[in-house]
């Protein structure tokens, strides 16, 4: 986008909750503080993806999307400290080790020590660690549900759900396109399973990126002259049991992922 014009052109973006995490009192303030250069735009927790997409590219804007995550990360993991250990536990379906939370994350076990330290037998990527420390210190834990939803019904989501197909749900369809046997290889690396045919799909297979967070891949196959499709579905508690940033990050995280095994392995 152009050069903003005035601080209502960055307002717009905002999510508008006025939560004053920023520092300032009201989502317009702090929009006029990005305006006069006294902010920038990755100091608000609470980043709308559309804006990272139009912001982030001008050069007195703030940082990149990756500087971001790297900020939320940090605050995260100083809010863990604070946190009681028991209690998390119980709440997202970890183990409590000592000083230590441990729960799986696509299959593998995960270990969240009381200084917000991550530690796995797999490198961390930042589009995990920041969902789980998310998951521990703010979802509600609530069971799930077993009722499948697009990220659109999600709240929060239908604003965002255009960049996240372009995201996420594009490429991980090109990728199932030239990589057939990509679900197999998705049920036996990642923890997944293949289910019956859901929404009338050709291929289904659900992942636990959380232990509370289930997601559903469905992949139509080409037919018939119609082009090929795939989809993300969560369950209805997603939104509860995680914020819809994080389930964003989560699913072009997965993309990804998943375009990687494909370069490597296809």
């Amino acid at each position: 986008m152009a050069q903003p014009k005035n601080a209502f052109e960055i307002f717009r973006f905002l999510d508008k909750s006025n939560c004053g995490e920023c520092g300032e009192k009201t989502c317009l303030a702090f929009a006029g503080a990005i305006f006069l250069g006294k902010k920038k735009i990755h100091e608000c927790p609470k980043l709308n993806p559309e804006a990272i997409e139009r912001l982030a590219g001008e050069p007195d804007m703030g940082n990149t999307h990756e500087q971001n995550s790297e900020d939320r990360l940090a605050k995260l993991k100083s809010e863990v400290v604070r946190l009681d250990l028991a209690e998390a536990a119980q709440r997202v379906g970890a183990v409590l080790s000592g000083r230590k939370l441990t729960l799986k994350v696509l299959g593998k076990d995960f270990s969240v020590d009381a200084d917000g330290n991550l530690t796995t037998e797999i490198h961390v990527n930042p589009w995990v660690a920041v969902p789980l420390l998310s998951y521990i210190l703010n979802g509600q834990g609530l069971p799930v549900s077993g009722k499948w939803v697009s990220f659109r019904e999600l709240r929060g989501g239908r604003d965002r759900y255009p960049l996240f197909q372009k995201r996420c749900e594009e490429p991980m369809k090109k990728v199932a396109d030239v990589y057939t046997p990509l679900f197999d290889d998705i049920v036996h690396v990642f923890g997944g399973k293949q289910v019956d045919k859901q929404f009338e799909s050709d291929i289904s297979v659900v992942l636990h990126p959380l232990p509370k967070v289930p997601v559903m891949i469905c992949y139509w196959r080409p037919e018939d002259g119609m082009d090929s499709s795939l989809h993300l579905f969560f369950d209805e508690t997603a939104d509860r049991n995680l914020d819809i940033g994080s389930v964003f990050t989560l699913g072009t995280g997965l993309a990804q992922m998943f375009t990687k095994i494909s370069l490597r392995h296809g």
